[in-house]
Protein backbone atom coordinates (compact mmCIF):
# COMPACT_ATOMS: atom_id res chain seq x y z
CA UNK A 1 0.00 0.00 0.00
CA UNK A 2 1.19 3.64 -0.76
CA UNK A 3 2.34 6.40 1.92
CA UNK A 4 1.00 9.40 2.56
CA UNK A 5 2.86 12.06 1.68
CA UNK A 6 2.45 15.75 3.35
CA UNK A 7 3.84 18.77 2.62
CA UNK A 8 3.25 21.83 4.77
CA UNK A 9 4.88 25.82 4.12
CA UNK A 10 7.67 24.00 1.35
CA UNK A 11 9.66 26.71 -0.03
CA UNK A 12 12.71 27.24 -2.44
CA UNK A 13 15.21 28.97 -4.13
CA UNK A 14 17.88 28.83 -6.22
CA UNK A 15 19.93 32.55 -5.15
CA UNK A 16 17.13 35.49 -5.28
CA UNK A 17 15.01 33.57 -7.82
CA UNK A 18 12.10 32.06 -5.72
CA UNK A 19 10.97 28.78 -7.41
CA UNK A 20 7.58 28.68 -5.28
CA UNK A 21 6.82 28.89 -1.90
CA UNK A 22 4.07 28.30 0.93
CA UNK A 23 3.23 24.98 -1.06
CA UNK A 24 0.86 23.31 1.19
CA UNK A 25 -0.91 20.04 0.11
CA UNK A 26 -1.24 16.36 0.65
CA UNK A 27 -1.11 13.05 -1.24
CA UNK A 28 -3.32 10.85 -0.06
CA UNK A 29 -2.33 7.22 0.27
CA UNK A 30 -3.12 4.98 -2.78
CA UNK A 31 -4.28 7.28 -4.98
CA UNK A 32 -3.13 9.22 -8.15
CA UNK A 33 -2.23 12.78 -8.56
CA UNK A 34 -1.16 14.84 -11.26
CA UNK A 35 1.14 18.24 -10.87
CA UNK A 36 0.46 20.59 -13.78
CA UNK A 37 1.63 24.04 -14.55
CA UNK A 38 3.90 26.14 -17.15
CA UNK A 39 6.86 25.42 -18.14
CA UNK A 40 9.79 27.15 -15.63
CA UNK A 41 7.32 26.73 -12.01
CA UNK A 42 9.56 24.51 -10.69
CA UNK A 43 7.37 21.01 -11.34
CA UNK A 44 10.63 19.00 -11.27
CA UNK A 45 12.13 20.78 -8.77
CA UNK A 46 9.15 19.90 -6.83
CA UNK A 47 9.59 16.04 -7.31
CA UNK A 48 13.36 16.41 -6.53
CA UNK A 49 12.70 17.69 -3.24
CA UNK A 50 9.92 15.68 -2.38
CA UNK A 51 12.76 12.76 -3.05
CA UNK A 52 15.14 15.04 -0.80
CA UNK A 53 17.85 15.34 -3.90
CA UNK A 54 17.10 19.11 -3.25
CA UNK A 55 16.68 20.62 0.41
CA UNK A 56 13.84 23.09 0.56
CA UNK A 57 14.72 26.65 2.58
CA UNK A 58 11.84 25.73 4.64
CA UNK A 59 9.13 23.98 5.17
CA UNK A 60 8.25 19.83 5.85
CA UNK A 61 7.76 16.98 3.63
CA UNK A 62 6.48 14.49 5.59
CA UNK A 63 6.75 10.46 3.86
CA UNK A 64 4.45 8.62 6.63
CA UNK A 65 6.57 9.67 9.70
CA UNK A 66 9.75 10.81 8.14
CA UNK A 67 10.27 14.54 7.45
CA UNK A 68 12.49 14.97 4.26
CA UNK A 69 14.42 17.46 4.99
CA UNK A 70 15.64 16.98 8.21
CA UNK A 71 16.54 13.58 8.31
CA UNK A 72 19.99 12.67 8.67
CA UNK A 73 22.21 11.05 5.95
CA UNK A 74 21.73 7.63 6.72
CA UNK A 75 17.71 7.92 7.52
CA UNK A 76 17.34 9.85 4.31
CA UNK A 77 19.21 7.09 1.95
CA UNK A 78 17.03 4.23 3.89
CA UNK A 79 13.29 6.39 2.87
CA UNK A 80 14.52 6.82 -0.31
CA UNK A 81 14.04 3.45 -1.04
CA UNK A 82 10.17 3.84 -0.64
CA UNK A 83 10.48 5.66 -4.02
CA UNK A 84 10.31 4.59 -7.84
CA UNK A 85 11.25 7.40 -10.34
CA UNK A 86 10.58 7.49 -13.93
CA UNK A 87 12.15 10.58 -15.30
CA UNK A 88 11.45 12.60 -18.36
CA UNK A 89 13.89 10.83 -20.70
CA UNK A 90 13.73 6.98 -19.03
CA UNK A 91 17.36 7.63 -17.94
CA UNK A 92 18.53 4.67 -18.97
CA UNK A 93 22.31 3.80 -19.59
CA UNK A 94 22.66 3.70 -22.98
CA UNK A 95 25.87 0.99 -22.56
CA UNK A 96 23.54 -1.40 -21.03
CA UNK A 97 20.78 -3.32 -22.07
CA UNK A 98 17.22 -3.25 -21.13
CA UNK A 99 17.46 -6.03 -18.63
CA UNK A 100 20.82 -4.46 -16.72
CA UNK A 101 19.17 -1.23 -16.85
CA UNK A 102 16.26 -2.61 -15.10
CA UNK A 103 18.58 -4.84 -12.50
CA UNK A 104 21.05 -1.58 -11.57
CA UNK A 105 18.69 -1.26 -8.19
CA UNK A 106 18.43 -4.51 -7.59
CA UNK A 107 22.19 -5.21 -7.66
CA UNK A 108 22.98 -1.62 -6.46
CA UNK A 109 20.92 -1.89 -3.00
CA UNK A 110 20.22 -5.54 -2.31
CA UNK A 111 21.83 -8.38 -1.67
CA UNK A 112 19.50 -10.33 -3.49
CA UNK A 113 20.90 -13.25 -5.66
CA UNK A 114 20.94 -13.08 -9.66
CA UNK A 115 18.50 -15.77 -9.90
CA UNK A 116 16.44 -13.69 -7.18
CA UNK A 117 17.25 -10.37 -9.75
CA UNK A 118 16.45 -12.43 -12.49
CA UNK A 119 12.97 -13.32 -11.51
CA UNK A 120 11.49 -9.75 -10.24
CA UNK A 121 13.09 -8.07 -13.72
CA UNK A 122 11.61 -10.60 -15.59
CA UNK A 123 7.89 -10.17 -13.62
CA UNK A 124 8.57 -6.52 -13.95
CA UNK A 125 9.43 -6.25 -17.80
CA UNK A 126 6.08 -8.40 -18.04
CA UNK A 127 4.30 -5.96 -16.29
CA UNK A 128 5.26 -3.04 -18.73
CA UNK A 129 5.53 -5.18 -21.78
CA UNK A 130 8.47 -5.62 -22.49
CA UNK A 131 9.20 -9.40 -22.26
CA UNK A 132 11.25 -10.86 -25.11
CA UNK A 133 12.82 -7.21 -25.60
CA UNK A 134 15.70 -7.96 -22.51
CA UNK A 135 18.72 -7.87 -24.42
CA UNK A 136 18.05 -4.99 -26.29
CA UNK A 137 20.23 -1.59 -25.97
CA UNK A 138 18.45 1.82 -25.07
CA UNK A 139 19.32 3.47 -28.84
CA UNK A 140 17.30 -0.02 -30.43
CA UNK A 141 14.24 0.63 -29.05
CA UNK A 142 11.57 3.25 -29.50
CA UNK A 143 10.84 6.08 -27.15
CA UNK A 144 8.10 4.72 -25.84
CA UNK A 145 10.03 1.96 -24.81
CA UNK A 146 12.62 3.28 -22.73
CA UNK A 147 9.50 5.19 -20.67
CA UNK A 148 8.25 1.63 -20.32
CA UNK A 149 11.73 0.43 -19.07
CA UNK A 150 12.38 2.89 -17.20
CA UNK A 151 8.92 2.36 -15.36
CA UNK A 152 10.06 -0.97 -14.85
CA UNK A 153 13.34 0.11 -13.30
CA UNK A 154 11.31 2.53 -10.87
CA UNK A 155 8.99 -0.37 -9.65
CA UNK A 156 11.85 -3.64 -8.78
CA UNK A 157 12.18 -2.15 -5.52
CA UNK A 158 8.80 -2.76 -5.39
CA UNK A 159 8.42 0.85 -4.28
CA UNK A 160 5.43 2.74 -2.06
CA UNK A 161 5.87 5.86 -3.87
CA UNK A 162 5.99 6.11 -7.96
CA UNK A 163 7.28 10.00 -9.11
CA UNK A 164 6.77 10.48 -12.68
CA UNK A 165 8.05 13.49 -14.40
CA UNK A 166 6.85 13.93 -17.68
CA UNK A 167 6.26 10.38 -18.52
CA UNK A 168 4.52 11.64 -21.82
CA UNK A 169 7.02 14.06 -23.12
CA UNK A 170 8.34 13.10 -26.48
CA UNK A 171 5.90 10.39 -26.84
CA UNK A 172 2.78 10.73 -29.88
CA UNK A 173 -0.52 10.84 -28.43
CA UNK A 174 -1.09 6.97 -28.92
CA UNK A 175 2.09 5.88 -26.91
CA UNK A 176 0.73 8.61 -24.22
CA UNK A 177 -2.63 6.58 -24.12
CA UNK A 178 -1.08 3.41 -23.68
CA UNK A 179 1.29 4.51 -20.95
CA UNK A 180 -1.37 6.25 -18.95
CA UNK A 181 -2.89 3.38 -19.27
CA UNK A 182 -0.44 1.21 -17.94
CA UNK A 183 -0.06 3.88 -14.53
CA UNK A 184 -3.57 3.40 -14.12
CA UNK A 185 -3.25 -0.27 -14.17
CA UNK A 186 0.35 -0.59 -11.91
CA UNK A 187 -1.64 1.76 -9.25
CA UNK A 188 -4.65 -0.75 -9.15
CA UNK A 189 -2.12 -3.83 -8.71
CA UNK A 190 0.80 -1.94 -6.27
CA UNK A 191 -1.58 0.26 -4.59
CA UNK A 192 1.28 2.82 -4.77
CA UNK A 193 1.14 6.84 -4.25
CA UNK A 194 1.65 8.04 -7.59
CA UNK A 195 2.86 11.77 -8.58
CA UNK A 196 3.05 12.06 -12.52
CA UNK A 197 4.08 15.59 -13.71
CA UNK A 198 3.32 16.76 -16.93
CA UNK A 199 1.72 18.78 -19.47
CA UNK A 200 -0.77 16.51 -21.37
CA UNK A 201 -4.51 17.89 -20.69
CA UNK A 202 -5.91 14.92 -21.53
CA UNK A 203 -4.04 12.78 -19.31
CA UNK A 204 -4.75 15.36 -16.43
CA UNK A 205 -8.64 15.43 -16.96
CA UNK A 206 -8.85 11.35 -17.15
CA UNK A 207 -6.23 9.56 -14.85
CA UNK A 208 -5.85 11.15 -11.37
CA UNK A 209 -7.80 10.87 -8.51
CA UNK A 210 -6.18 14.91 -7.71
CA UNK A 211 -5.05 17.38 -9.37
CA UNK A 212 -2.74 20.29 -8.32
CA UNK A 213 -1.58 23.45 -10.30
CA UNK A 214 1.51 25.83 -10.01
CA UNK A 215 1.83 29.20 -10.99
CA UNK A 216 3.82 32.42 -10.23
CA UNK A 217 5.38 30.55 -7.29
CA UNK A 218 2.63 28.77 -5.43
CA UNK A 219 0.22 25.97 -5.50
CA UNK A 220 -2.97 27.42 -7.25
CA UNK A 221 -5.29 24.81 -6.12
CA UNK A 222 -4.75 21.18 -4.99
CA UNK A 223 -8.03 18.90 -4.94
CA UNK A 224 -9.94 15.99 -6.00
CA UNK A 225 -10.02 15.82 -10.09
CA UNK A 226 -13.82 16.89 -10.10
CA UNK A 227 -12.92 20.32 -8.11
CA UNK A 228 -10.18 21.59 -10.90
CA UNK A 229 -12.24 20.28 -13.47
CA UNK A 230 -15.53 22.00 -12.56
CA UNK A 231 -13.27 25.42 -10.98
CA UNK A 232 -13.86 29.00 -12.23
CA UNK A 233 -10.52 30.14 -10.72
CA UNK A 234 -8.80 32.03 -14.00
CA UNK A 235 -5.51 30.18 -14.81
CA UNK A 236 -6.79 26.48 -13.41
CA UNK A 237 -9.89 27.16 -16.08
CA UNK A 238 -7.05 28.10 -18.65
CA UNK A 239 -4.86 25.93 -18.20
CA UNK A 240 -7.08 22.88 -18.22
CA UNK A 241 -9.23 23.97 -21.24
CA UNK A 242 -5.53 25.18 -22.86
CA UNK A 243 -7.14 28.53 -24.22
CA UNK A 244 -4.56 31.87 -24.71
CA UNK A 245 -7.32 34.14 -22.77
CA UNK A 246 -6.06 34.42 -18.93
CA UNK A 247 -3.32 35.22 -16.70
CA UNK A 248 -0.79 32.70 -18.43
CA UNK A 249 1.15 34.13 -21.65
CA UNK A 250 4.04 33.39 -23.21
CA UNK A 251 6.21 34.28 -20.59
CA UNK A 252 5.34 32.54 -17.30
CA UNK A 253 2.42 35.15 -16.72
CA UNK A 254 0.88 37.93 -18.96
CA UNK A 255 1.63 41.71 -17.81
CA UNK A 256 -0.96 43.82 -16.48
CA UNK A 257 -1.39 45.71 -19.81
CA UNK A 258 -2.32 42.87 -21.55
CA UNK A 259 -4.97 41.36 -19.26
CA UNK A 260 -6.41 45.04 -19.23
CA UNK A 261 -6.81 44.93 -22.59
CA UNK A 262 -8.54 41.52 -22.82
CA UNK A 263 -11.07 42.47 -20.04
CA UNK A 264 -11.70 45.50 -22.26
CA UNK A 265 -12.23 43.34 -25.23
CA UNK A 266 -14.55 41.43 -23.39
CA UNK A 267 -12.99 38.15 -23.85
CA UNK A 268 -15.60 35.04 -22.53
CA UNK A 269 -13.43 32.66 -20.81
CA UNK A 270 -16.67 30.22 -22.46
CA UNK A 271 -18.61 27.01 -20.73
CA UNK A 272 -16.41 24.65 -18.75
CA UNK A 273 -16.64 21.41 -21.20
CA UNK A 274 -18.21 17.88 -19.76
CA UNK A 275 -16.18 16.47 -17.50
CA UNK A 276 -14.95 13.04 -18.73
CA UNK A 277 -14.70 9.70 -16.95
CA UNK A 278 -11.73 8.36 -15.02
CA UNK A 279 -10.04 6.11 -16.72
CA UNK A 280 -11.08 2.64 -16.20
CA UNK A 281 -8.05 0.02 -15.62
CA UNK A 282 -7.77 -2.39 -18.87
CA UNK A 283 -9.68 -5.43 -17.50
CA UNK A 284 -12.35 -3.11 -15.96
CA UNK A 285 -11.57 -3.83 -12.66
CA UNK A 286 -11.82 -0.72 -9.95
CA UNK A 287 -8.97 0.44 -7.99
CA UNK A 288 -9.79 1.22 -4.62
CA UNK A 289 -9.59 4.86 -4.60
CA UNK A 290 -11.46 5.40 -7.72
CA UNK A 291 -14.79 7.78 -7.13
CA UNK A 292 -18.07 7.60 -8.51
CA UNK A 293 -18.47 10.13 -11.43
CA UNK A 294 -19.76 13.28 -9.94
CA UNK A 295 -19.37 12.02 -6.22
CA UNK A 296 -17.30 15.44 -5.63
CA UNK A 297 -19.96 17.48 -7.56
CA UNK A 298 -22.55 16.04 -5.54
CA UNK A 299 -20.45 16.79 -2.29
CA UNK A 300 -20.27 20.24 -3.03
CA UNK A 301 -23.90 21.01 -4.43
CA UNK A 302 -22.90 21.89 -8.07
CA UNK A 303 -24.93 20.81 -10.93
CA UNK A 304 -22.99 19.16 -13.98
CA UNK A 305 -23.55 20.47 -17.22
CA UNK A 306 -25.20 18.26 -19.68
CA UNK A 307 -23.46 15.59 -21.08
CA UNK A 308 -20.67 15.52 -18.18
CA UNK A 309 -19.75 12.42 -17.80
CA UNK A 310 -20.88 10.72 -21.15
CA UNK A 311 -17.95 9.01 -23.12
CA UNK A 312 -16.96 8.24 -26.44
CA UNK A 313 -19.57 5.51 -26.29
CA UNK A 314 -22.33 7.17 -25.36
CA UNK A 315 -22.77 5.82 -22.33
CA UNK A 316 -23.65 7.98 -18.99
CA UNK A 317 -21.66 7.10 -16.80
CA UNK A 318 -23.73 9.05 -13.85
CA UNK A 319 -26.54 6.34 -14.88
CA UNK A 320 -24.06 3.28 -15.76
CA UNK A 321 -21.78 3.69 -12.78
CA UNK A 322 -24.25 1.98 -9.76
CA UNK A 323 -24.63 -1.21 -12.54
CA UNK A 324 -21.19 -1.19 -13.09
CA UNK A 325 -20.22 -1.25 -9.82
CA UNK A 326 -22.85 -4.15 -8.99
CA UNK A 327 -21.54 -6.29 -11.54
CA UNK A 328 -18.39 -6.13 -10.35
CA UNK A 329 -18.79 -6.68 -6.29
CA UNK A 330 -18.74 -10.12 -5.12
CA UNK A 331 -21.17 -11.32 -3.40
CA UNK A 332 -21.17 -10.21 0.34
CA UNK A 333 -19.49 -7.05 0.03
CA UNK A 334 -16.07 -5.63 -0.95
CA UNK A 335 -15.10 -3.85 -4.05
Amino acid sequence: MGVEIRVDGLTKSFGRQVIWEDVTLTLPAGEISVLLGPSGTGKSVFLKTLVGLLKPDRGHCWIGDRDMPHLREHDLYETRKLFGVLFQDGALFGSMNLFDNIAFPLREHTKKSESAVKKIVMEKMEMVGLLGAERKLPGEISGGMRKRAGLARALVLDPEIILCDEPDSGLDPVRTAYLNQLIVDLNAETHATVLIVTHDINTARTVPDNIGLLFRRELVMFGPREMLLSSDEPVVRQFLNARKVGPIGMSEEKDVSELEAEARMGHDPGVLPPIPPQLMTGDGRLRTTQRAPGEWLRANGIVPPPGSFVDEAGRNWLEEWPRYVAERTPVGGGR
